[in-house]
């Protein structure tokens, strides 16, 4: 049982939650003013109560049910889609490493181009669309897994905290599309790429946006998605379109999951997720007709 306290005293910069003192947060209960985080924020009729506020509101032992900021079931393990997403890159990396380019070849994202192998035409215009959800989850190098891999650690769970594992698992794969898709309508036709990049530059995306909702500090996450564009557009051998497609639609999904009306809040999040869905949509029709008829 979590150590209550009294209410808190005015202070400098923002409040940390009661509760986890290490995270900061720019919410409070609605019923006793404490500072509560996205992990201990429950939905209420006006604004967010922290868990004590809830138990105890009409000494009833039975409560609402726990709520994240965007209304995902508060859970004990707050990592577990993280590291379920983990866990699929490094295993289709083992995979790699063993069959070799051939995988690279079949799972990678390409638009359209001649395999060497059968001498016939290959590619998402050619009917391949699940390259743009299994390129994704494609690695070659250590270095380029461990990089993406390390973004998911450091930025994945406090997502999973604030959205709940079922938004935040869509807000992962329809930012990967994003990233796809928007490689498939830029690079050229027979580019080969492959990574988490899009999904990841989806996730920064999104932790900004969750930043500036709980009126917390965004500087150090503007720094740091600085510091990636950079290399993003400095370094060669980078598919900066899926870093940018995965990176607006990140961005764009957060910010219907955290500012949803709460009344509305399921009918706004999953439209927000089916508005990108057909945008990827109506962009792949275009550049599969433009592939094929060219």
């Amino acid at each position: 049982m979590a150590e209550r306290f009294g209410k808190p005293q005015p202070q400098h910069g923002l409040a940390r939650c009661y509760r986890h003192p290490d995270r900061e947060t720019g919410i409070r209960c609605a019923r006793c003013d404490r500072p509560i985080c996205p992990s201990c924020m429950i939905s209420a009729p006006v604004g967010y109560q922290c868990p004590d506020c809830v138990q105890g509101a009409s000494g009833v032992a039975r409560a609402a049910r726990p709520r994240t900021l965007a209304g995902g079931t508060v859970v004990d393990d707050p990592r577990l889609i993280t590291k379920i997403l983990l866990g699929l890159n490094l295993a289709v990396f083992a995979a790699v490493l063993i069959a070799g380019d051939r995988l690279v070849t079949d799972l990678g994202m390409l638009g359209y181009a001649i395999d060497a192998r059968t001498f016939e035409w290959i590619g998402v215009a050619d009917g391949q669309w699940y390259r743009m959800l299994t390129a994704a989850f494609l690695h070659e190098q250590i270095w380029h897994l461990a990089f993406n891999m390390l973004g998911l650690w450091f930025l994945g769970p406090p997502l999973e905290t604030a959205l709940g594992r079922v938004r935040y698992l869509a807000l992962y794969l329809v930012s990967a599309l994003a990233g796809s898709t928007l490689s498939y309508l830029l690079a050229e036709q027979n580019q080969l790429s492959l990574g988490a990049s899009g999904a990841i530059f989806g996730l920064f995306g999104a932790t900004a946006v969750l930043l500036r909702r709980l009126r917390a500090d965004t500087r150090p996450i503007a720094i740091l998605l600085a510091i990636n564009l950079v290399i993003t557009f400095t370094w060669s051998n980078i598919a900066w379109q899926a870093h940018i497609g995965g990176l607006v639609a990140g961005a764009a999904i957060a910010y219907g999951m955290v500012n949803a009306p709460r009344e509305r809040r399921t009918l706004v999040q999953v439209g927000t997720c089916v508005l990108v869905l057909v945008v990827i949509a109506v962009a792949c029709v275009i550049r599969t007709t433009q592939l094929l008829n060219g």
